[in-house]
């Protein structure tokens, strides 16, 4: 059985033709640098080459290809989004998804094209050469008129399609000319060879300007449409990249050919491209009638028409299911004929406002329209999703037209994708852009509710102070208002808040206050988030009956209200209860059940988190099999998502499936590599099950080898460890080599005091936990532990671990 490419490359729309020694260089260059720029002006040919460079490659790369295409990017900030949007990763904090990058990339064995890197290279050049230093195995194949210029980068001119002479009239750009002309409808081409090889040489070989030639032989024949070109070549327009107007005429000869292409429109087909040079990407027959027509030159009517004859002369393409996008050439091209008509604030403020009221209307009917089946409801949420690149574009259209009304109504409705996406970060910035407006003469309930959404990414950002303040303002002027859902929802981040600081009489409060008003108005949506909140206290207070009625009644409003992911939450709420219950059974069976609506949602945070929780059940039922295939899917997700805490909540798992399998050194070793995990995301203090772990561990296999297992888990990679742990051989790890362990002098050159807190480290605990034991604060613990550092000439707490337990536990101790 053939193994499974990992690429997210599209089908080639029409045959390859030519380049086969370009292809042939590509490919060994792609494995031989790290870094390969395929540069040259728009038109030449440079995205086409690289995706089937990419495509030929594909099966040598273990961890995938994947294009990142760029051009539909206007922020240099939102390159990193991008990246992590195709390569699945997920914002654990706002604001730090780089670190995911990371994470996922460290060890990859994968190719990334970076598509149309020009207008944003500088953004372009830090973070390649930023993933370059940190992962080893990575490469990148970029296309660019302009190179990023970094240390490392192979920069690969590539060159226009070779042009027909005596000895071979069927060069590359012949045989380019006369297949597109064919599929245009053309079957007299080839009794005019000369007209076609006199057009090739008029168009320099570029692809582009050949592929537009060609869409027009079936009106014109190739000798005329090589004189008009002739007649062309000191046009009057300038280069769409630079505006040389001393460019080569082999780079105006592009520029010439579209320009041409464009007078043979009709007047509407002219109006009705440019106007839609306003789309990001991808759009659709609706929303080209929305936004383009005025009920003046293009009316609504002949939007289907014009786009068909737009089509039909390959100046717009179109994809399946209905959907249209603009090369981005013809795109930038578009946009400047829209500038010069004087249109592009006007259509701009109208693709505001149509954008602004689709995704209203989706959500609404995703979200709370019950009377409709769920997988209708859930394609509107899908739709959304497809428009997050024009809802970016749209929004910073109301920050520079200073229009915060629908600035913060689109930004508002935007919320449920990004929370999805795992991208509250870009939420963030969109609602501080958005409220630093003049908000005089905006509603008050608006601006209530864009505080509330502010207020839910700084929670997720650990900004609790910020979030607590504006969380607050927005639930009080909304209770002034008619209540809608987004009261709902902002009880919700409210009691996240307060309990996370400690306000627990305000989080009952606020959760006494939800409940009734939810209640009231028949929001089952919100009234379930209620009582997942009743349950998770009950749960933390040890009311596990309390819990189960609670989770029970959630279920139940989730299932009336239709909405599959609020059921989904009910149900893993459920499992935890039943696993705290000890009802393993009931837990499993939740747990399943959950886990297909997940993936429907495709939030792969919650879906890794699901399998995390089934391998720890199944572990605990002795379904080692079941435990192992959940505890590896959960892991390899979070991995690839760059989440810390899902690897983190996988390695626990596997420590538990360990433990449950007796083997002792497994599960220190996962339990190790999980507590490292959860320190470096600002998680101190070993939980309760690693710590009853070392108890037993200690008394079965020695303070000291489990001090060095404790150590050699900390130090190692997680996917070195969970490898180790599922195939059976955790005593590999203390065979490893690992971070060198200088010989030091004895505890003597240390302190009373130091030598105790080298004990601990080898013990396994955190300098939260030390500084419990010894009664002292973490602060001091960390002082300590540096100048143990300083006078062993050690640089990690690992080193001093091992050093520690290899002398001892109880050496030093006078």
């Amino acid at each position: 059985m053939t193994a499974q490419v990992l690429h997210n490359l599209p089908a080639e729309p029409n045959r390859f033709v030519g380049r086969a020694r370009d292809l042939a260089e590509l490919a060994a260059l792609v494995h031989e640098e790290r870094v390969v720029t395929l540069s040259g002006v728009g038109g030449i040919g440079k995205t086409r080459l690289a995706l089937r460079v990419a495509a030929q490659q594909a099966d040598r790369f273990a961890d995938g290809v994947w294009l990142v295409e760029l051009a539909r990017i206007g922020n240099p900030a939102l390159l990193v989004n991008e990246l992590a949007e195709v390569l699945g990763v997920r914002d654990e904090v706002p604001g730090r998804l780089l670190d995911g990058l990371r994470t996922r990339l460290r060890g990859a064995d994968a190719l990334i094209v970076l598509d149309n890197c020009e207008h944003l290279v500088d953004r372009c050049a830090e973070l390649v050469a930023d993933l370059i230093a940190e992962c080893p195995r990575l490469r990148f194949l970029l296309t660019s008129r302009e190179p990023l210029h970094i240390p490392g980068e192979l920069i690969w001119r590539v060159p226009p399609l070779e042009l027909p002479d005596e000895r071979h009239p069927e060069a590359e750009s012949v045989l380019l000319f006369v297949e597109r002309a064919h599929a245009a409808g053309a079957r007299g081409v080839t009794g005019c060879m000369g007209d076609v090889v006199r057009l090739c040489h008029a168009l320099d070989g570029l692809p582009l300007a050949l592929e537009l030639a060609a869409a027009r032989t079936s009106l014109l024949g190739p000798g005329r449409i090589a004189d008009r070109i002739a007649d062309r070549k000191g046009d009057r327009f300038s280069l769409l990249t630079t505006g040389d107007r001393t460019a080569p005429a082999r780079q105006r000869t592009l520029l010439a050919t579209v320009d041409w292409s464009h007078e043979l429109l009709l007047p509407k087909e002219r109006v009705l491209l440019r106007r839609l040079s306003v789309f990001a990407g991808l759009f659709d027959l609706g929303l080209a009638e929305r936004v383009c027509a005025d009920g003046g030159i293009v009316r609504r009517a002949d939007v289907l028409d014009l786009l068909g004859g737009l089509v039909d002369k390959s100046l717009v393409l179109h994809h399946a299911a209905g959907s249209y996008r603009l090369l981005e050439t013809i795109k930038q091209y578009a946009a400047e004929r829209l500038d010069e008509a004087g249109e592009c604030e006007r259509l701009r403020d109208r693709h505001l406002k149509v954008i602004c009221e689709e995704l209203e209307r989706g959500y609404a009917a995703a979200s709370h329209d019950r009377r409709k089946p769920w997988q209708e409801r859930f394609a509107h949420f899908t739709r959304g999703r497809a428009l997050l690149d024009d809802a970016r574009n749209a929004v910073d259209r109301a920050v520079e037209s200073r229009d915060p009304v629908l600035g913060l109504r689109l930004a508002r409705v935007s919320l449920a994708m990004l929370v999805v996406r795992g991208d509250l970060g870009e939420s963030i910035a969109w609602h501080e852009q958005l409220l630093a407006l003049d908000l005089s003469g905006v509603p008050a309930d608006l601006i209530a509710v864009a505080k509330g959404a502010l207020a839910y990414g700084l929670e997720l950002a650990d900004e609790l102070a910020g979030a607590e303040e504006l969380i607050v303002q927005s639930v009080e002027e909304q209770k002034r208002h008619p209540y809608t859902h987004w009261l709902g929802m902002a009880y919700g981040v409210a009691l996240s808040v307060f309990f996370r600081t400690g306000q627990s009489e305000k989080a009952r409060r606020y959760l006494d206050e939800l409940e009734a008003a939810a209640t009231a108005h028949d929001d089952l949506f919100n009234l379930s988030t209620a009582r997942i909140a009743q349950l998770n206290l009950a749960l933390f207070q040890g009311r596990l009956h309390q819990a189960q009625r609670y989770g029970d009644e959630a279920l139940a409003l989730a299932r009336e209200a239709g909405h599959h992911w609020t059921v989904a939450r009910a149900l893993t709420h459920l499992g935890a209860v039943a696993e705290a219950a000890g009802d393993l059974r009931t837990a499993r069976s939740h747990h399943a059940a959950a886990l297909p609506l997940i993936e429907e949602m495709d939030n792969r945070v919650e879906l890794a988190r699901c399998h995390a929780q089934l391998g720890r059940v199944a572990a605990g039922l002795g379904d080692y099999a079941a435990a192992r295939r959940h505890i590896s899917a959960g892991l390899d997700l979070s991995r690839k998502m760059g989440q810390r805490r899902g690897v983190m909540r996988a390695l626990v798992a596997l420590s538990a499936l360990a433990r449950a399998q007796d083997d002792l050194e497994g599960a220190v070793l996962a339990g190790s590599a999980a507590t490292a995990l959860r320190e470096s995301i600002g998680q101190f203090g070993t939980p309760g099950r690693i710590q009853e772990l070392l108890v037993l561990a200690r008394s079965r296999l020695g303070a000291g080898r489990v001090a060095l297992l404790w150590a050699k888990g900390a130090e190692r990679t997680p996917e070195e460890v969970a490898r180790w742990v599922l195939e059976g051989e955790a005593g590999r790890a203390l065979a490893q080599p690992g971070t060198p362990v200088q010989e030091a002098a004895p505890y003597g050159r240390l302190t009373a005091r130091e030598q105790e807190i080298a004990v601990l480290l080898a013990r396994g605990l955190s300098n939260r936990g030390i500084a419990q034991e010894l009664v002292i604060t973490s602060a001091t613990v960390a002082r300590h532990i540096a100048n143990i550092m300083e006078k062993l000439d050690f640089d990690s707490r690992a080193q001093i671990a091992v050093w520690a337990a290899e002398h001892g536990a109880d050496a030093g101790r006078t």
